[in-house]
């Protein structure tokens, strides 16, 4: 037997394709076309950027944004303000300097806020447990500071965005930048 098959007539190793040191076995192509090296030109990309906004839409977004999280704030008793700012954010980061800042400083009024709500608990218990109850009625409005400080906040930064005045909301840590 010998080391070398016979070759169909449509096989590329037929048709002075290299072989690669593969013996052919006299399969037909089913009139598939050879391979053939990529071209160098892009075919396209997988994802493309990302267009920019007018600045009346930078505007726009970043009002949503505070105002999304103080809509949040009210319908869900303060726990979902951040979805508002969130989505803003994950949405319109890439379209524009503008509206990434204000998204940005309203997840980190959000992140703040939650973080002041976290201490209030941990005050409200013990209190609660050290004057045996009675902390538990009185501490009860610490907890709507945090809401409303960053409820102010949030009309504040809307207020500045639709203005389109840059703004970074006091007392507020850059989390997210």
């Amino acid at each position: 037997m010998s080391d070398q098959y016979p070759q169909h007539p449509q096989d590329p190793a037929a048709q002075g394709q290299p072989s690669y040191g593969q013996p052919t076995y006299g399969q037909p192509t089913y009139g598939q076309q050879p391979y053939q090296q990529p071209s160098s030109q892009p075919q396209g990309t997988y994802r493309q950027a990302p267009a920019t906004m007018s600045p009346e839409d930078e505007r726009t977004w970043g009002a949503i944004s505070h105002a999304g999280a103080v809509v949040a704030m009210i319908c869900s008793a303060g726990f979902l303000g951040f979805l508002a700012s969130i989505a803003v954010y994950v949405i319109q980061k890439d379209r524009g300097p503008f509206v990434r800042a204000h998204a940005a400083n309203s997840i980190n009024v959000q992140i703040s806020m939650f973080i002041w709500l976290v201490v209030a608990a941990v005050i409200y218990v013990v209190l609660g447990i050290v004057t045996l109850g009675i902390g538990f009625v009185v501490f009860l409005p610490v907890f709507a500071v945090p809401l409303v400080v960053a409820g102010v906040l949030h009309v504040i930064g809307a207020v500045k965005a639709y203005n389109g005045e840059w703004w970074n909301p006091p007392f507020t840590p850059q989390f997210v930048k």
